[in-house]
């Protein structure tokens, strides 16, 4: 087995190729106390998993209904693009990315492949935590659409987080953490495939499982486990792939396996300790 220059197997093995962020060796510290008690599942209602993903949901529904509109262009992909068969995601010996834009992978390659790498590494910026603060919205919003779709869905997004909203999922007004509590929101791709692509427009699905919840004494709002598929259309802009729109639904979701549920101290050591990755195809 040989290894490329970017020290992945060269040889196609089925597999999604991820790099973790550079410089960072083994973050996860010893594990705290258990004085804390369960958190994660223990205790957790179906009542209260209905509201987590009802949360969930009004969120998918509204950067879905912000990223709607003026998609005519972007819908000519379908129209005039080879339509490309479903395979498995599998690495291609192809370095993925060349840079980072606000820590968000960038530099992506005007390919098929390249299309499923960005379409990946967008659900993660749109599915993380940075999206609940204002000025990190911003920013994530601006380094990953096009211009035109930036300067539409800002406003949109300010109003679809609203104190309500925040409320639903156990955070202050302002969108801040309660104290003694860690917010949890990622979002892991586990595959994508490519629906229609062109030289300038492609259209991507991504398959992710995500994690939602607060995590800490006293939480009312556990971190729960959800899965969805994000529906992306891609426009290339100024050298690099950007999105033009999205829409999410709900799935597909395997049976849940039975397994014990983390503490809450567990959790945040999980979260705090474990980097993301970079997501190429």
């Amino acid at each position: 087995m040989s290894l490329g220059e970017d020290g992945y197997d060269d040889e196609d093995h089925g597999l999604t190729r991820t790099r973790l962020p550079e410089g960072e060796g083994d973050p996860y510290g010893p594990r705290r106390g258990r004085g804390g008690g369960r958190g994660g599942r223990a205790g957790f209602s179906s009542r209260n998993m209905i509201t987590v993903v009802g949360v969930v949901v009004l969120l998918i529904a509204a950067i879905a209904f912000a990223n709607r509109g003026g998609g005519s262009d972007s819908d000519e992909a379908e129209k005039s693009g080879d339509k490309v068969s479903a395979e498995a995601t599998a690495p291609s010996g192809v370095k993925p990315v060349g840079g980072k834009n606000g820590g968000i992978a960038s530099g992506f390659a005007r390919t098929e492949q390249g299309a499923q790498s960005a379409a990946a590494n967008f659900a993660v910026a749109l599915g993380g935590d940075g999206m609940f603060k204002e000025e990190s919205r911003h920013a994530i919003v601006d380094a990953i659409h096009t211009p035109e779709t930036a300067r539409d869905l800002q406003g949109k997004l300010d109003k679809a987080y609203t104190a309500d909203f925040f409320k639903n999922l156990g955070l202050n007004p302002d969108g801040s953490t309660p104290k003694g509590q860690t917010f949890v929101s990622r979002t892991v791709p586990v595959g994508t495939k490519t629906t229609a692509f062109s030289e300038s427009e492609a259209a991507v699905e991504v398959w992710c499982t995500g994690l939602v919840g607060l995590a800490g004494e006293g939480s009312t709002k556990p971190v729960a486990q959800t899965w969805f598929t994000i529906i992306q259309k891609l426009r290339w802009t100024n050298g690099d792939w950007k999105l033009a729109s999205s829409d999410q639904k709900q799935g597909p979701a395997p049976v849940s396996g039975d397994i014990r549920a983390s503490s809450a101290d567990e959790i945040t050591n999980a979260v705090n300790g474990y980097g993301g990755f970079t997501y190429a195809r």
